[in-house]
């Protein structure tokens, strides 16, 4: 008899995974669809909280311009993820769709 095969890392390479690939606390299997769901709300928080950090910088109030740079960047990347990650989802739904059965 051979010994099940168990479950890689999540991280081969020991670097730890962002918290939006983490899975939940205490549940066993997180749904595709709350994951993306929540990665989608987390890149519109970051939009959100850098158009507030311009919009702010823009009217005068005292605000630290390294600090609005960098949540810009940050969203920016950001939604550039999103889009290669939904580029591939669609890549990957083509691929599929045009398997012969």
């Amino acid at each position: 008899m051979t010994a099940p095969i168990q479950p890689g890392s999540p991280s081969p390479s020991g670097i730890p995974l962002p918290k939006v690939l983490q899975p939940p606390k205490g549940a066993s299997s997180p749904q595709f669809g709350q994951m993306l769901l929540k990665g989608l709300n987390e890149v519109q928080q970051m939009q959100t909280e850098a158009d507030q950090a311009v919009q702010k910088l823009l009217v005068g109030e005292d605000v630290n311009t390294a600090e609005v740079l960098t949540a810009v960047q940050k969203a920016n990347l950001a939604f550039q993820l999103m889009m290669q990650i939904r580029n591939k989802m669609v890549d990957a739904f083509q691929e599929i769709k045009d398997l012969r059965i």
